[in-house]
């Protein structure tokens, strides 16, 4: 496909009965505008000017193809396929919840697995935001054509400067810890505020934590006795912007998640322009191959991790590594010409 025609492409992507607000994306917004911020399944409707909806009428009304989200059991989804399908558009589909333990608790019920199967063998096609994913809907389509299914990562508006967190290295300091989960085993959150404390001993760096489980969040830390007056904890949510705010303060994003998430967590970094380090998200392995934990133990994450914090060249060709390859696979633009050429392979078959 052209460029042109990759510029005209727009793209509704639709959460039946979701409770995100509605939301045209005519143009880019700046930090703060917009009901949402244009990541996660929101940046697919940004990229391509394209429109969020959770009413499936509205998102008949675009008379764009579609991008479908599996939520809750199913029924609204899959009632909202056979209206789709009935107008006549075109409707690729995806999980709304995409990490691997996120998959394997929606579809243990039986009922909902039914669903599931049923929705993704009907579906034009599938987008997953995880190449694990990925795996997952070309197993069940197994009588339809493979490249009805594709990876493609959500993107980030690195391209606009407006989304540029960055700060002067001589602004930032300590290590922001990416996850904040003690319930789900493959975060590895305990894991890696151990690994943030070693780190702290050994360089005199703070730590950032958030920490949204109150005085059992606290307690959990106390025993963990970091160095006095070194742990800093974030106790309130925040507006994105400021959250991101928050984050590019800091000389490195660490985590030891395992969960194989498409990458929130990364995406931000790459806004803060802050190496991310640790992780196995879709997005980690894209855009931060060098410190991203495949093929790592936690000891080499560990060590990578003191290098970047003693080392401000290394942070900065970490950074501008990441960065090129967020323009080449991860921007607005790059996504958006990968969601039009699939989009019309589907069409076209």
């Amino acid at each position: 496909m052209t460029s042109p025609d990759a510029d005209g492409f727009r793209l509704t992507v639709l959460n039946p009965g979701g409770r995100d607000q509605e939301q045209q994306f005519h143009d880019l917004r700046a930090p703060g505008e917009g009901a949402h911020p244009p990541i996660n399944f929101h940046a697919f409707a940004a990229c391509t000017r394209g429109a969020f909806h959770f009413s499936p009428r509205r998102a008949v009304a675009e008379n764009t193809p579609v991008l479908l989200l599996l939520r809750s059991d199913f029924r609204a989804s899959e009632r909202a396929l056979s209206e789709l399908k009935k107008q006549g558009r075109t409707v690729a589909v995806s999980l709304k919840e995409t990490g691997l333990h996120q998959i394997a608790q929606q579809l243990r019920d039986r009922a909902k697995l039914s669903r599931f199967m049923k929705i993704v063998a009907e579906a034009d096609g599938c987008i997953a935001t995880t190449p694990e994913a990925a795996e997952i809907y070309q197993r069940v389509r197994t009588k339809r054509d493979p490249a009805t299914v594709t990876f493609i990562p959500t993107p980030y508006p690195v391209e606009d400067q407006r989304w540029n967190f960055s700060l002067p290295a001589n602004e930032q300091s300590g290590i922001f810890i990416g996850t904040r989960e003690w319930d789900v085993p493959s975060r590895n959150h305990f894991a890696a505020l151990l690994v943030a404390r070693q780190l702290c001993e050994a360089t005199g760096e703070p730590v950032s934590v958030v920490n949204l489980d109150g005085h059992k969040g606290c307690r959990l830390l106390d025993e963990l006795q970091f160095p006095r007056g070194k742990l800093r904890l974030i106790e309130k949510r925040k507006s994105y912007p400021d959250y991101l705010r928050d984050v590019a303060r800091h000389r490195i994003l660490l985590q030891l998640d395992r969960s194989c998430v498409p990458g929130q967590v990364a995406g931000d970094a790459l806004l803060c322009r802050i190496p991310c380090v640790g992780g196995d998200s879709a997005i980690e392995r894209i855009a931060f191959a060098k410190t991203c934990s495949e093929g790592r133990t936690i000891t080499e994450i560990a060590s990578i991790a003191l290098d970047l914090l003693k080392n401000a060249d290394l942070r900065a060709a970490v950074v501008a590594e990441s960065q090129e390859s967020a323009l080449e696979r991860l921007s607005f633009r790059a996504v958006r010409s990968q969601l039009s050429k699939f989009f019309c392979q589907l069409k076209g078959g």
